[in-house]
């Protein structure tokens, strides 16, 4: 699971087509953005690959524009006509190079390198389930702490950022809900189940929202990812397990991961974005990067077309009251940096190694406008050894783990997070995946208390309310004598931790 969570934010300096600022441009006032199904005949023999093909936002346009698919050889799964998205499948392999010289069309390119058949999040390492033993011990420690959670004396992640007595003010509003767009959600489990809303969940695997009943659950138990997160969100205090950062507020599932590879495809994020905003979605986790590619090039028409669909969906979110957060990433990458060696994609196919520009390349969506990206911390509030960061990219940092150099004096002693998993199951993960949940959930509990505030209002406080912390004087985590990251930066904002760690306490005070 390389790619669920391992992050530069995109500026508003995008060359040309993007120009983001236009990109607002082609977000509609009016609602619905939910896509048209559309029929086609497909080869039966042909290996096919799926597109994005981005378009004018009218629908004269976008109706010429899908005649001219047909011609080209291609199929359309899904139309997302308020943002000028439309979903393809074609086994032309020149169907990309005609389609963008059709007139509409803004941008064009294949999803994906390897064809269409019938993995990767932002957690570092494997699961560590909890034993029976391991359990009676930390019951036992927990039984210790007034309205504690049977597993929270392991849980050193909530009192880090003070959300533990953040839930005895105010444990956030079930008005509030946050979705976790993932590799899919166990809401039958017991810490998940009394705060689960159906309504707002969904698979959006291939680009098109199936709501039928349980759609939204992960296929295997393997595919744990999205129900760790929305534990650490989410879990409720019921005398149960463990407890979420912000335990009375709603979470959802979207999962967006082929069930073939659990890859997280552009067409599948752009579903989960417009879903989650025509069914009233307060707050997403993003705790992965869009697939095949770490970094999407803009020199290269595929990748432009896919950051270009992606960020309408985004925005289109936004613009209906949605804020996005999302992880930094696994590969101790600085995102301002001149040059970052990427040798991970395409992973859907055979790498290539090549060298990007951080600023011209970008991982999506966190690099996206208007996206919250979080970095990781340990137990002793240092950014986490495997965390990306960069100066003017990192909004923020929160508890994400480190069990290599941050050790806490828990019953289990244990550096990462504890969390719920498929099966009634919990379990310790690390990784900025785990640190952007804890951020989620403050931004639940902000919202809960400030209902009327927009995405961008709900970002400055969520930067206001966490705890300024200044480079630290060295980073030599492994004591070989040379520093395993550089922190710029002063006090106030810097590239290990952005504002500050996020504070829960503070958040509902």
């Amino acid at each position: 699971m390389s790619h669920l969570r391992s992050r530069r934010r995109l500026a508003l300096a995008v060359p040309v087509v993007l120009s983001l600022t236009a990109s607002l441009g082609f977000l509609p006032t009016a609602a619905s953005a939910a896509p048209q199904a559309e029929s086609a005949t497909r080869s039966a023999d042909a290996p096919r690959l799926s597109y994005v093909v981005n378009t004018k936002v009218d629908r004269h346009t976008i109706a010429s524009v899908k005649k001219a698919i047909g011609k080209a050889g291609g199929s359309v799964v899904a139309t997302y006509e308020r943002i000028g998205v439309i979903v393809v499948h074609s086994s032309n392999a020149d169907f990309a190079k005609s389609i963008r010289s059709v007139r509409g069309v803004q941008s064009a390119g294949a999803t994906r390198t390897a064809p269409l058949t019938a993995a990767g999040t932002k957690e570092e390492g494997a699961a560590q389930y909890l034993t029976a033993a391991q359990a009676e011990r930390v019951e036992a420690a927990s039984a210790q702490t007034p309205e504690s959670e049977p597993l929270e004396a392991d849980q050193w992640d909530l009192r880090a950022i003070g959300a533990d007595k953040a839930a005895q003010i105010n444990p956030g509003s079930r008005k509030v809900t946050v979705a976790v767009i993932d590799t899919g959600v166990d809401d039958t489990h017991p810490d998940i189940a009394p705060n689960f809303s159906a309504s707002q969940s969904a698979n959006c695997a291939g680009g098109k929202a199936d709501t039928s009943e349980g759609a939204w659950r992960p296929y295997t138990p393997e595919d744990y990812h999205g129900t760790h997160v929305a534990g650490s969100i989410a879990a409720a205090r019921n005398g149960v397990g463990v407890a979420g950062v912000a335990p009375g507020v709603k979470v959802s599932s979207i999962n967006v991961t082929d069930r073939a590879s659990g890859l997280f495809y552009p067409e599948s994020v752009v579903c989960a974005f417009v879903f989650a905003a025509d069914h009233g979605v307060e707050i997403t986790n993003n705790s992965y990067y869009v697939d095949p590619w770490l970094y999407n090039c803009m020199d290269d028409p595929d990748q432009r077309a896919i950051v270009d669909a992606v960020n309408r969906a985004q925005l289109y979110a936004q613009k209906k009251g949605t804020l996005h957060v999302a992880a930094a990433g696994n590969s101790n990458h600085d995102l301002d940096a001149d040059a970052i060696v990427d040798d991970s994609s395409p992973n859907d196919t055979t790498p290539v190694e090549r060298t990007i520009d951080p600023h011209e390349c970008f991982d999506i969506p966190t690099q996206l406008p208007g996206v919250v990206t979080v970095s990781a911390t340990g137990v002793n509030n240092l950014k986490s050894y495997y965390s990306t960061y960069g100066e003017g990219v990192v909004d923020v940092a929160a508890p994400g783990g480190d069990r290599r150099y941050q050790i806490p004096d828990t019953p289990s002693k244990d550096g990462r997070i504890l969390s719920t998993m498929p099966n009634g199951a919990w379990a310790f993960l690390q990784g900025t995946s785990m640190a952007s949940p804890h951020a989620s959930g403050v931004a639940a509990l902000l919202k809960s208390k400030y209902p009327w505030a927009s995405p961008a209002q709900l970002q400055m406080m969520l930067k206001a309310q966490a705890d300024r912390t200044a480079c630290p004087e060295s980073y030599d985590q492994d004591g070989d004598g040379t520093q395993d990251a550089v922190c710029e930066g002063g006090k106030r904002v810097n590239g290990f931790y952005g504002h500050g760690i996020v504070n829960a306490l503070r958040a509902v005070k």
